[in-house]
């Protein structure tokens, strides 16, 4: 029984260990620890967390910039780099009203993975890139920015993200995957999205990034604990002692190794010489021809044979014998002379590889090569002649000599052409249009080069030039010329600086039954209160329907009424014979007759009890009133403090201003900016597109042309072959292998 009990509380150790504490370390990126948070980063101090197991650090003001060094950024880009399954996780508690950026990992605009916090909107949004290289928001509903501590995860699994808070599972969707090949210099950010913008304010703890599926189980260990069962209580311990087993020969494998290690510390790198396929060690000496050679610091140095007279007796003659280098004595020969004409050399000769033979009337010689000199009298043996070093050479200016085996080259300086094979002349690469400069930069031709210059009303390095305007374009226009903008589409002016009030001029005419709402870039026909969309969506407000109040129990009407239904409202009257007070109940309590009061949960709006009908608006700010409330109105802030830099650095926007920027609404609220995904109104048909420029999609009749297809399984095409295909399938052409064929077209 004791034993029994032993085993099972180093099961339960071993769960707690595997699920709490036992994360590979190769996959986690503690990003406190990477950054050395606490080590010299303004505006961010340590403090007492939501537990005392880490580190908290407390996040405030706008002079700051915590963001990783290039190094540790790569690292930690590394582990994350082409994963398609990680997890977010962090612990916080985030200034009421405060909308900022809890981290981001971005590479110039492009944010391959941002987690965002927004009060002002009560969202919390995702971004990063799609597969298809576009950008991409995942934006969730809910509010982190209320001043209490909040357990954070959004986990990433291939197309499925699941955001948890306090270990509740509050959303999870299907997505496009997210394209993680992040590029080496990526930016690596804590608390913000770059130096001015997106500045998170509250405390945070325990923010990590877990690459592995789940790893909100790490957060919030309950969501995946269960009661082991005996066999996987048995699993346990036989998974304890093999882990026993493994962790003893990992150890004599490791004591093993640090013996060999230790016997590595007088060792020394050692260089070699290779030479015609054979390697030689230092110091080592070797015979090449008629040269002694030695391998001197992986350096070939070579001297000729020193050959001493030879002293021969009568009778013998100092003469070559073959393979040798020195003269050595042999008999005079006597013979009858050869015929004229004969060839001395086919018959065997002495002359080695850089030497040739030559035919003469008693015999032969040698010669050597052109670029070579003899190493012996015979010139059996030749030496390659260095015409570089020993300024033997033709090169001329704008030329350096470099030496090949029997002669040398003369190789052009960068930046000058050939002339013959002696001489080069300086290429003048704007004539030629050999340059790199911009279409719209000036090309100064300079010795052994160029240089770029942008032209006036263009700003940049030369090589990449792009126009100027004054003031900038805005509102996503795009500066195509000097003081040039191209307006987005619902946008207009010298700046792109006016949205166009489709509902101010005329251009749209809604239903009786909506109203046009105008909103940067476009608008749309919305219902008017009393009524709601059928569900088609129509773009003129023809689906608006009227909403029965007294069916859906959306009235408000007392006891002593009876709620009529009315087109677009209702109606609480009196039965016949009575006499009704007009009360209305809110709130499960009773207000009378005209009473206004100001609701419990939200400080900015007011309600009113009309003849039964309950009537909340929120409180409309008066800016000229010096006592309003700035918490409601946040727009009326006059202070400089409050005052936002748009993203170009260059503009400078007062609290309650709003502009669009890369297909993002941005408002400025008490000195923060908060950007979210530009709506889009509801497009009702098959094949959608956004043109280049804009932001929103529009129909196409062309389904070849489509960048989105709402795919109806229920909708079919017939190939070929009179095979049905369901919409969106694509295929292989039969009898081919590069045509694609897909259905995008239903019966």
């Amino acid at each position: 029984m004791r034993l029994l009990q032993l085993f099972l509380i180093s099961g339960v150790f071993f769960v707690s260990s595997v699920i709490g504490f036992g994360v590979d370390p190769a996959l986690r990126i503690s990003v406190f620890d990477e950054l050395t948070l606490g080590e010299g980063f303004d505006g961010v101090t340590q403090v007492q967390g939501f537990h005392s197991e880490s580190r908290a650090f407390h996040f405030q003001g706008s002079s700051r910039e915590v963001k990783a060094p290039v190094e540790v950024s790569e690292q930690m880009v590394q582990k994350l780099r082409g994963k398609n399954e990680f997890t977010v996780l962090v612990t916080l508690k985030q200034d009421h009203l405060n909308s900022g950026v809890i981290l981001s990992i971005h590479h110039s605009e492009h944010r391959f993975l941002e987690l965002e916090s927004s009060g002002q909107r009560s969202e919390v949004r995702l971004h990063y890139r799609t597969k298809g290289q576009q950008d991409h928001t995942e934006v969730f509903p809910y509010s982190l920015a209320d001043d209490q501590w909040h357990k954070v995860s959004v986990a990433v699994s291939a197309s499925h993200v699941i955001l948890h808070v306090d270990c509740n599972r509050i959303y999870e969707r299907v997505v496009e995957p997210p394209y993680m090949d992040i590029p080496e210099d990526t930016s690596f950010w804590l608390g913000q999205r770059n130096a001015a913008h997106g500045f998170f304010k509250g405390v945070m703890q325990d923010v990590e990034i877990l690459v592995m599926p789940q790893g909100y189980i790490s957060q919030c260990p309950d969501l995946n604990r269960t009661c082991p069962t005996c066999n996987d209580f048995h699993g346990l311990v036989q998974k304890i002692m093999e882990l026993q087993d493994i962790l003893a020969k990992t150890s004599s494998k490791l004591s093993r190794a640090e013996e060999k290690m230790n016997g590595l510390d007088g060792c020394y790198c050692e260089r070699t010489c290779s030479v015609k396929g054979v390697v030689y060690r230092e110091d080592e000496s070797w015979t090449d021809g008629c040269r002694n050679c030695t391998c001197t610091n992986g350096t070939v140095q070579c001297e000729a044979i020193s050959c001493p007279p030879p002293q021969c007796p009568a009778g013998t003659a100092p003469a070559y014998v073959k393979g040798a280098c020195c003269k050595e004595c042999q008999l005079s020969p006597f013979s009858s002379l050869p015929p004229v004409g004969h060839d001395f050399c086919s018959e065997g000769n002495g002359c080695m590889e850089n030497s040739d033979c030559v035919n003469l009337e008693a015999g032969d010689c040698c010669v050597c090569k052109d670029g070579f000199r003899p190493l012996r009298d015979d010139n059996a043996y030749c030496e390659d002649i260095d015409e570089c070093a020993e300024g033997k050479h033709y090169c001329r200016e704008n030329t350096m000599c470099v030496n090949t085996p029997g002669s040398f080259m003369c190789i052009c300086h960068t930046g000058y052409i050939r002339i013959d094979d002696y001489s080069c002349t300086e290429h003048d690469e704007c004539l030629s249009g050999l340059h790199n400069c911009d279409e719209n930069a000036l090309c100064f031709n300079m010795v052994g080069g160029h240089s770029c210059s942008c032209k006036p009303g263009y700003t940049g390095n030369g090589t990449v030039c792009k126009a100027m305007c004054d003031g900038l374009c805005q509102n996503g226009g795009t500066c195509v010329s000097p003081n040039n903008c191209v307006c987005q589409q619902g946008f207009t002016g010298k700046r792109c600086e006016t949205d166009i009030d489709e509902c101010a001029d005329g251009f749209v005419e809604c239903d009786s039954k909506s109203t046009c709402v105008n909103l940067p870039g476009w608008y749309h026909c919305e219902c008017r209160d009393g009524y709601h969309d059928n569900g088609l969506f129509s773009a003129n407000g023809e689906s608006c329907i009227d909403i029965n109040e007294c069916k859906t129990g959306r009235n408000t009407c007392a006891n002593d009424t009876v709620c009529f239904n009315l087109e677009g409202g209702y109606d609480c009257r009196c039965p016949h014979g009575h006499n009704c007070t007009g009360d209305c109940i809110h709130d499960n309590k009773v207000k009378h007759s005209g009473q206004i009061w100001v609701l419990d949960s939200d400080r900015c709006s007011v309600c009113s009890c009309q003849a039964g009908q309950v009537m909340c608006r929120r409180m409309v700010c008066d800016c000229d009133n010096p006592n309003a409330d700035l918490f409601c109105c946040p727009e009326c802030d006059p202070r400089l403090s409050s005052q936002c830099l748009h993203q170009n650095g260059l503009l400078t926007y007062g609290s309650g201003d709003t502009w669009v920027e890369n297909c993002q609404q941005c408002q400025c609220l008490q000195g923060q900016v908060d950007c979210w995904p530009l709506p889009c109104p509801p497009v009702d048909c098959e094949f959608t597109v956004v043109p280049e420029g804009e932001c929103c999609p529009r129909c196409v009749t062309d389904p070849c042309q489509a960048d989105t297809i709402r795919n109806d399984i229920t909708k079919t095409c017939t190939d070929e072959h009179n095979i049905s295909r369901f919409s969106g399938s694509s295929w292989i052409k039969h009898g081919t292998e590069c045509t694609l064929c897909q259905c995008k077209v239903s019966c």
